[in-house]
């Protein structure tokens, strides 16, 4: 994800330690009290910072829906913006007064803040740019880095949604951009000409469908035929509302047939307030996925500490922590096409899930030094020149860092699978179909390639998730299948040899999948059996953690976890009632950073 390193100066260390808030368990009654609802993490934190009459966006879940409760909303003078019915929440603007009145309200099951997203930020680079041609690096497209030749599928047929800050009209998009709409401050959907004023949203469209026209395809993205749909969430400067994203997400998913939706791309996020199950952002990812669009969305880029600069794990942003979404983590490819080399970048958000202790991220791609289409006039340009690709005529590329690239990079390597797939349903005379999202997903984890670090030794799986994204060889298992297998069939209709080639060198594919949710085939279940899982897959209730991530026995059950060393901050991590991360932080009734910073010092 990316943003200008001003923003990120200001952010990022308000964001590290807003994730490190220990999660909240809120009474339900007290003196005086016959209900309270229950609220997020940063509601309290508002609250006990400010009685003021400020005003505070917040997302509101009612148990009924009757005309007196919203009666009674307005006459308090609190302004009902939008409903959210995909969710079941309300926007709300209220006074930070009026906060611990609307808890006590019997009708309110829920508050959360409306949280500010922002694209992610623009991250230290260094060496060649990955899409660099004659002049300097390897002369590898991002196509290549994936292992995709000319004769891969481009996404022919496939339509992506970028929720971002806009679209340029740029000659590498413009011919890609079938439809274009305006979420900002509030907006309904407004159909509009494609704009982009901050630039980030069109360096990701370009990441995934840019057709390089102004660069002779030097820098075309990875699916160049897929189209686009724009969903413009993020203001000029790069910010939006919890509020927004959410409309883009229900409006996507409810036009999905009408725009042929078939891929969303979330390079942007706030950190986690909530767990998942009451986060509603994460709610309406998980709805587009039922939907049956492949939701990807970048990690976030709080994988360092501000304040030590160390690496550090449990930086997952929202909606990144959606069980169902495609979380992408960021690697740095060397300026090489060798997979061998590539390395997962220090500011790239690692696992758990602050909450759930989930896996995350899925898998990590290609986002470090990527070049892509610039909009012209754009903040993001503007604020940073030395970003701007010289090497041609005019300013027309820029280039960028973050996993708001890896997201682009896997949301294009969707769409490529998607058209091998609906090829191959059409070859043995079906109709066109698609494998359901989570298919999808479980295609990208079996095929990854694992990764190491400097040392020789294998990333852990809160870092790279399964390894990095392998194009060539999701797109030959994407083929290999019959979407329209019925259940309990055999759905391999060519055999597919578990792994790839790049340079001349051999590489095996991860062969796992980490996920804690039934991977579903139409109504059912997959049938291992008909398809090249190896003996290590596992779903259910329990997330898989492989053999180099040594969790007692790969799988700990009940409360008290104890990680192993290979999992470092200082020392070690040990997980049970509290967290104790080295000699520096300790979880447990309260947070402890270094030289305990606090979040209300900062939050003003």
């Amino acid at each position: 994800m990316a943003i200008d390193t001003a923003f990120s100066r200001r952010v990022l260390p308000v964001a590290v330690l807003i994730l490190l808030q220990m999660p909240a368990l809120f009474a339900h009654g007290g003196a005086g009290r016959t209900h309270r609802a229950w609220h997020d993490t940063r509601i309290e934190q508002i609250e006990r910072a400010d009685t003021s009459s400020n005003r505070v966006r917040v997302l509101v879940q009612l148990r009924t829906e009757s005309a007196q409760t919203l009666q009674a909303l307005t006459h308090r003078g609190i302004h009902l913006r939008r409903y959210h019915a995909g969710v079941g929440t309300w926007a709300l603007d209220v006074s930070t007064r009026d906060l611990a009145w609307l808890e006590t309200l019997p009708e309110v099951a829920e508050l959360s803040v409306d949280a500010d997203v922002t694209a992610a930020d623009i991250m230290p680079s260094g060496g060649p740019p990955s899409s660099m041609g004659p002049g300097g690096g390897s002369g590898a497209g991002v196509r290549e880095l994936l292992g995709l030749s000319n004769a891969d599928p481009g996404g022919d047929g496939v339509g992506v949604a970028v929720i971002d800050s806009g679209i340029a009209p740029v000659p590498d998009l413009a011919d890609r951009i079938t439809d274009f709409y305006d979420f900002t401050n509030g907006q309904p959907g407004v159909p509009t000409v494609p704009v982009d004023g901050f630039g980030h949203g069109t360096h990701i469209a370009g990441l995934v469908a840019g057709n390089g026209a102004l660069s002779s395809g030097r820098y075309r993205g990875v699916a160049p035929a897929a189209h686009l749909i724009g969903l413009r969430v993020l203001d000029n400067n790069g910010v939006g509302s919890t509020s927004d994203v959410i409309a883009a997400l229900e409006f996507a998913t409810a036009n999905r047939e009408a725009l042929g939706i078939d891929v969303i791309n979330l390079s942007l996020g706030h950190p986690p307030y909530a767990p998942a199950a009451a986060d509603p952002l994460v709610q309406a990812v998980e709805a587009a996925s039922r939907a049956g669009i492949v939701v990807v969305v970048a990690a976030g880029n709080v994988g360092v500490n501000p304040f030590t600069n160390h690496v550090g794990y449990g930086g997952i942003l929202s909606p990144a922590n959606a069980p169902s979404a495609l979380t992408v983590a960021a690697a740095k490819t060397m300026g090489t096409v060798d997979p061998s080399d590539d390395r997962i970048a220090n500011y790239s958000s690692r696992g758990p899930t602050w909450y759930e202790r989930l896996a995350k991220p899925d898998v990590a791609a290609p986002g470090q030094n990527l070049v892509a289409p610039n909009a012209p006039g754009s903040a993001l340009a503007a604020a940073h020149p030395e970003l701007l690709v010289t090497d041609g005529p005019g300013h027309n590329y820029l280039t960028l860092s973050g996993t708001s690239m890896a997201a682009a990079v896997e949301s294009g390597v969707v769409a490529v699978m998607l058209e091998a797939s609906r090829a191959r349903a059409v070859s043995l005379g079906h109709a066109p179909a698609y494998p359901p999202p989570n298919v999808i997903k479980a295609f990208v984890e079996y095929t990854a390639l694992p990764m190491r670090d400097a040392s020789g030794a294998v990333y852990d799986r809160m870092s790279q998730g399964v390894g990095r994204v392998n194009g060539q060889g999701a797109v030959a298992l994407a083929r290999s299948i019959d979407v329209t297998a019925p259940q309990g069939s055999p759905w391999i209709v060519e055999g597919v040899a578990p792994y790839s080639v790049y340079g001349g060198a051999v590489f095996a594919w991860a062969q796992n999948v980490v996920w804690g949710n039934n991977l579903a085939w139409g109504e059912g279940i997959i049938n291992t059996n008909n398809i090249v899982w190896a003996e290590d897959v596992v779903w259910g209730d329990n997330i898989v953690w492989a053999e180099n991530f040594a969790v007692l026995n790969n799988i700990v059950r009940g409360e008290n976890i104890v990680w192993a060393e290979n999992i470092v901050w200082a020392e070690n991590i040990v997980w049970a009632e509290g967290l104790v991360w080295g000699q520096n932080i300790v979880w447990a009734e309260n947070i402890v950073w270094a030289e305990a910073h606090l979040w209300e010092a900062i939050v003003q």
